[in-house]
C-alpha cells in the first residue's frame, strides 16, 4: 500500500495541484498532511485527490473552523495527534518536531510524519521519523512531497 505525505502546503494551490497530480497517478491509497495548510481555500485542489486524507493543524491554520468543515469532506483533521493504521503499520502524523520525535522512539509507531521545519528528514529511530519537507516551496523555494511503501517503508521523496 502506497500513502502520499505532505506537509507546510502554505496556500500555494498551484503546488498543491501538481502534489495531487503526482498522488493520483502513483495511485496511493492514503494522504498523510503534517498541518499548515493556512487558510479553507487550500482544501479545494486535495479534493481532486482519489483517496482519504487524514491531517493535523500546524501553526499558520488560523481559520481551522472553516479548514475543519472543507477537510471533513475528503477525510480527517485533528488538533495535535492523529493516528491511524493502514496495512498493519501504526501511524502517526504531527506537526511539531517536538512531538514527533519521542512517538518515533516510543516504539509504538512504524511511521511518524512531521512538518513545521519544511526541511526534509528521513531518519530510522525505532520507527521511521519522515518529514516530507515543504509542499509549498514558499520557504527553500524547493517543493517536496513523499510517497511511501507501506510494504517495506521506503520513502520515495518527489520534488515539482
Amino acid at each position: 500500500m502506497l500513502v502520499g505525505v505532505m506537509a507546510d502546503s502554505h496556500d500555494n494551490v498551484p503546488k498543491i495541484e501538481a502534489a495531487v497530480r503526482l498522488f493520483n497517478e502513483a495511485q496511493v491509497q492514503h494522504v498523510l498532511h503534517a498541518g499548515d495548510f493556512v487558510s479553507p481555500f487550500a482544501i479545494e485542489p486535495l479534493r481532486g485527490l482519489g483517496c482519504p486524507v487524514l491531517s493535523v493543524f500546524g501553526n499558520n491554520d488560523g481559520e481551522r473552523l472553516g479548514l475543519a468543515a472543507r477537510i471533513r469532506e475528503i477525510g480527517e483533521v485533528h488538533p495535535y495527534l492523529a493516528t491511524i493504521s493502514l496495512a498493519d503499520r501504526q501511524i502517526a502524523v504531527v506537526h511539531y518536531p517536538e512531538l514527533a520525535e519521542p512517538l518515533a522512539h516510543s516504539g509504538v509507531y512504524d511511521l511518524v510524519v512531521y512538518g513545521h521545519t519544511h526541511r526534509v528528514d528521513q531518519r530510522q529511530d525505532q520507527g521511521l521519523l519522515l518529514n516530507p519537507g515543504e509542499t509549498g516551496g514558499w520557504l527553500t523555494g524547493c517543493s517536496t512531497v513523499s510517497i511511501v511503501d507501506l510494504s517495506t517503508l521506503q520513502v520515495r521523496m518527489e520534488e515539482f
